[in-house]
């Protein structure tokens, strides 16, 4: 059992980027449920899918690749750890290399990316940033 399961996603996934496998599979959970819509959205995943395999559910993320076969994913870092939370208010919330990427965020009113917590005016957990 891991101490850190959403830095264990992340490295995961970042292990099958750079090994360029099709796809990943991640033990499940809600909040790692939600941060694998986030990527689809946004363009960084090409699907997930939750699967129950026995009494385990599972995570498979199908990734994504460009045409000259490098990933989309450049980097995947992991902000907010559990020996250190990083909280941010909405006016606070970082930009990812200027815009072109993202922060994942958990706030009150769920799981969202940085843009969408500025939009609504809401802070919360800094989660991870991809770009």
């Amino acid at each position: 059992m891991t101490n850190d399961p959403i830095s264990d996603m992340l490295t995961r996934v970042r292990n099958a980027m750079a090994a360029r496998h099709p796809k990943v599979d991640v033990p499940a959970s809600r909040l790692k449920a939600e941060v694998a819509r986030i990527l689809k959205e946004e363009g960084y995943i090409a699907n997930y899918k939750v699967a129950e395999e026995g009494a385990k559910k599972t995570i498979k993320i199908y990734l994504k690749y460009s045409a000259g076969n490098a990933s989309v994913i450049t980097r995947i870092e992991r902000v907010s750890r559990p020996g250190c939370r990083v909280y941010v208010g909405h006016e606070d919330i970082p930009r990812v290399q200027g815009g072109l990427g993202i922060n994942i965020l958990t706030t009150p009113r769920g799981v969202m990316t940085g843009r969408e917590a500025r939009k609504e005016g809401v802070g919360g957990e800094l989660l991870c940033q991809i770009w």
